[in-house]
């Protein structure tokens, strides 16, 4: 799974990074905390333009759902889709043919489970760099308002050997793509089979990871801040540092 991410990125960052114009730079806004069910507005290179950086809310909502009542049943099941599945699940299948995005993270977070305990960790580039995780998108019409919706889910595959021992429940990653992968991606004129070949698991040494306080699950304080990604040990001989 991929939930909780770090979008701390600034437009010029984003910009610099990507060769491409952020759209509505107002409406963004930079957080150390962005968790899917809050449904965050979060910036990605489409490949519709990818000269363009735009704002997808995050929980992909199909083209074909046909009413809002069930946009919002569907949205809440779909923020990761599996790249095994990708390329036959009707939820993310049309997206995946035609509609494909990289979104941009300085690093996200997952548990680890020791014992009764979650221990939550933060996992980033081992530079320091952005990471570019694989999206699919995809816009939807609410018919009685013309309001357009558009959304991404995030690919994951299973885990490499550093998150499988962090992510030990579910031993699952997100989609984590090398810059020689990242145009490969959204370019929709390489064949399926090439694409499906691109969402593997990366390699453990781009990552570095270290465990955080429990701030991370605090919903009565504000996780949009510098500390929510410090390191703090915990005691436990299960741990991986």
């Amino acid at each position: 799974m991929c939930f909780t991410v770090n979008v701390n990125l600034i437009k010029e960052e984003l910009e610099n990074r990507y060769g491409a114009t952020l759209i509505d730079p107002d409406k963004y806004r930079p957080s150390y905390y962005y968790h899917a069910f809050g449904l965050p507005s979060i910036p990605a290179v489409c490949s519709g333009n990818p000269s363009k950086i735009q704002l997808l809310k995050w929980g992909l909502i199909p083209s074909w759902t046909k009413s809002i009542d069930e946009a919002n049943i569907i949205r809440y099941k779909t923020f990761n889709a599996r790249s095994e599945s990708i390329a036959t699940k009707p939820s993310f299948s049309s997206s995946f043919r035609s509609k494909r995005c990289i979104i941009p993270v300085k690093g996200f977070f997952e548990w680890q489970h020791v014992g009764n305990e979650k221990i939550p960790w933060y996992i980033y580039q081992s530079e320091n760099d952005v990471l570019s995780l694989a999206g699919i998108y995809d816009n939807w019409i609410e018919d009685n308002t013309g309001e357009v919706f558009s959304t991404f889910s995030i690919v994951t595959t299973e885990a490499n050997d550093l998150m499988a021992h962090i992510h030990n429940s579910g031993k699952r990653m997100p989609v984590i793509l090398s810059k020689s992968s990242e145009t490969q991606w959204i370019d929709l004129s390489i064949a399926e089979d090439d694409a499906l070949k691109l969402l593997q698991p990366s390699p453990s040494e781009i990552l570095k990871a270290h465990t955080i306080s429990p701030l991370i699950n605090s919903r009565s304080e504000d996780r949009n801040t510098p500390e929510v990604i410090q390191p703090y040990n915990y005691s436990s001989e299960n741990l991986l540092f």
